[in-house]
């Protein structure tokens, strides 16, 4: 496995540069881990840092430290042991390098496609394949159901959620990109590479990204950012053919765009990558799990906001990801029972 000091440091911390593959084997750029956590929020960050300090080859993928929770959560003052207030994502950096110095890795990337059913599990990111024997899914809640007037009816015919997967089909043309965290910077960003004009939609004033990125974004000669501003409505009858917007003190206008990519927040479970199936949920709709949080297929694990708990905190959340990490090690090192301390 890659030690720290193969890594860059970024704005976020240590992580992967893109397009390494990392790991200590596996054929062409796949490789193979002994688990693989997809999230890097503070359960995904609890499970790997107990795998890795129990010497389990581990990676972690996360889209973005502002995509979770706490990553949106702009003071913390109650988290055991760690003085407050301090930001989500200073919390999560703490995490994250208390991981890596046990020997994790993370990479920063989206991951596309995820397939629980076989094993070892296989994971797909836009840049590499990486296979595990066990993997830990800590997405978190914040997903979503259409809600943009057209943006259902649309789905498939212009309107998406990413950007990396259809951003091709727009060479050339407008787009619309509708959110306001770092995920919806670095996908319109993306875009920048396909699109001859790219809207940048906000509600509000400001993003939550890293302060170079928005600078990017900002400054790229075919962006136009738009602040304070409702999407009304997504137009389109067969296909997507325009996007009504309403400015903040302004009037009603419609930009003629062929692609919405939209990145809006909300409180479902972020399962989408799963392939086929998912596993099997609650009548609540969030991933059924069982004592040791390993949900109905085996050797895949559900932890924090997933599994739907009444009180939502990060240390709840963190202890799902130790007890997930306990369970991932028993079954790897052939116990019978959980190791009570390590």
């Amino acid at each position: 496995m890659l030690e720290l000091g193969s890594l860059i440091e970024s704005n976020d911390g240590w992580r992967l540069p893109a397009g390494e593959a990392g790991g200590n084997g596996g054929d062409g750029d796949a490789t193979h881990y002994d688990v693989a956590v997809i999230g890097g929020g503070p359960a995904g960050l609890s499970a790997a840092l107990y795998t890795a300090r129990a010497g389990l080859r581990t990676i972690v993928l996360d889209k973005s430290p502002y995509a979770g929770a706490l990553g949106l959560t702009d003071k913390i003052e109650n988290y055991p042991g760690v003085p407050g207030p301090v930001r989500g994502v200073d919390l999560l950096k703490t995490m994250r390098d208390q991981a890596l110095s046990f020997g994790a890795v993370y990479i920063q990337e989206t991951v596309l496609s995820a397939d629980g059913r076989t094993t070892p599990k296989e994971i797909i990111t836009a840049s590499r394949t990486i296979r595990a024997e066990r993997l830990i899914v800590a997405t978190g809640s914040l997903g979503r159901v259409a809600s943009l007037p057209g943006e259902e009816r649309l789905l498939g015919r212009g309107v998406s959620y990413c950007a990396t997967c259809d951003g091709a089909f727009f060479t050339g043309q407008p787009v619309a990109v509708v959110g306001e965290n770092e995920e919806a910077v670095e996908e319109a960003l993306f875009l920048t590479r396909f699109a001859r004009k790219v809207h940048f939609i906000v509600k509000g004033h400001t993003v939550r990204a890293s302060a170079e990125l928005t600078a990017e974004l900002r400054e790229h000669p075919r962006v136009t950012w738009h602040e304070r501003t409702r999407v009304k409505e997504i137009l389109g009858d067969t296909r997507v053919e325009g996007i009504r917007i309403l400015p903040s003190g302004g009037s009603e206008e419609i930009l003629p765009v062929k692609g919405v990519f939209v990145y809006l927040q909300g409180n479902r479970p972020i399962l989408d990558f799963f392939q086929g199936d998912v596993p099997e949920l609650t009548p609540e709709g969030y991933v059924k799990v069982n004592e040791e949080m390993e949900t109905s297929f085996p050797g895949v694990f559900a932890v924090g906001d997933l599994t739907g708990k009444r009180v939502r905190q990060a240390v709840l959340a963190a202890a799902d990801g130790v007890l997930a990490a306990l369970a991932v090690e028993r079954q790897l090192r052939g116990r019978e029972k959980i190791r009570a301390a390590w």
